[in-house]
């Protein structure tokens, strides 16, 4: 039993109860906690509030005796008019005393900061929202890669780390100051830190038109795990599904553009393959969508087209649709098509979500 010590003494078996709980007092921190929410096409929602120039995900600070989950839910009442039960965990910040540019009257002692996944909401829901008068000035949806001209650095490194944790699925992540302690391939690359194409182009199951040229061909490659292939640029984290533009040498076969385009970007060998469809784009012209079986790896190497080293990674096709700004009824469309393709050609459908998974040495299947 802590039978001796004093305020201001470090913690130790002979610190007295009442001493104990002066000094644990003495360190308390804030706490708060906010809800990651997006629309169908992966954009974020934002608050404008009355009291500060920057946007904030809903939230705020903890009641006394208030769990984190239960604040989080509280704020969205209050603020939105919207009641929901929050129960899945994406992020703990801790927020250090230098990490917020706080008034110094606050005193401010560091903040442990919850994020919560709010999940993905419908145009219905959306419309269901009622901002708190004289506090919420009024929502928007902004692209992952406006969040840090939107919100203060700290407020849009803790989004955006929540983000890739939602998008990876391996459960909550730790982070100080916004930046996650151990970081993900996602994190590393930097994904959604710079704009996602944006292609709401019709999807059409069929074979293209006669006279309407075939400009790109483009490959869902699959892995015998039910997962696809992925790369990412290293200087910028945009994502791209193997293929590429039609060349002279393709002889007028996108099937050979695609298989050209996947050895010179990723060094991946294709086995069976099952067309797709195609995207009508302005021109007019057709990107051509295949599927194929990912039968192998070789080692990374540098794209004679773009000069750079793309990095390879095993996603879900589920979670590879977060990464491109296709829009809700497109990428629905697409992935129908994808998940037939997968099962014409014998592949399970993977399991959803698990982590993303980097590719860094020769891999075959």
């Amino acid at each position: 039993m802590p039978t001796t010590s004093a305020p201001g003494e470090p913690p130790s078996v002979t610190m007295g109860e009442e001493a104990y709980g002066t000094v644990r007092a003495s360190a308390a921190l804030w706490a708060g906690s906010s809800v990651l929410i997006t629309n169908r096409r992966g954009q974020v929602l934002l608050q404008r509030v009355s009291y500060r120039p920057t946007r904030l995900l809903p939230g705020g600070a903890v009641d006394k005796g208030e769990s984190p989950a239960r604040g989080a839910a509280r704020e969205l009442e209050e603020e939105l008019g919207v009641k929901a039960t929050v129960t899945r965990g994406l992020a703990v910040d801790w927020v250090s005393p230098t990490g917020r540019a706080a008034p110094p009257a606050q005193r401010f002692p560091g903040e442990l900061l919850h994020v919560f996944d709010g999940g993905v909401w419908d145009d219905e829901r959306i419309a269901a929202i009622r901002p708190a008068p004289g506090e919420i000035d009024g929502i928007e949806f902004a692209e992952p890669a406006a969040l840090p001209s939107l919100m203060s650095p700290g407020d849009a490194r803790r989004v955006l780390s929540a983000l890739r944790a939602r998008i990876n699925g391996a459960g909550p992540v730790l982070l100080e100051d916004g930046l996650p302690i151990a970081p993900t391939v996602l994190d590393r690359v930097g994904v959604l830190r710079t704009a996602r194409g944006r292609h709401h182009l019709p999807f059409h199951a069929g074979p293209v038109p006669a006279g309407l040229a075939v400009r790109q061909s483009w490959v869902w490659a699959f892995a015998p795990d039910g997962r696809v292939l992925l790369l990412f640029e290293p200087d910028t984290g945009a994502s791209c599904l193997p293929g590429g533009t039609t060349e002279p040498e393709d002889g007028g076969d996108p099937l050979a553009t695609a298989v050209r385009e996947c050895r010179e970007e990723a060094t991946a060998e294709l086995g069976d393959t099952h067309y797709l469809g195609y995207l009508s784009d302005a021109g007019p012209c057709a990107r051509v969508r295949y599927a194929a079986v990912l039968a192998s790896l070789g080692a990374a190497a540098v794209d004679p087209a773009t000069g750079q080293t793309y990095v390879r990674v095993l996603a879900t096709p589920e979670q590879a649709l977060e990464f491109f700004d296709w829009g809700p009824s497109e990428a629905a469309e697409q992935l129908a098509a994808a998940h037939r393709g997968r099962a014409a050609l014998g592949i399970p459908r993977a399991v959803h979500p698990q982590p993303v998974t980097e590719i860094v040495r020769p891999t075959a299947w």
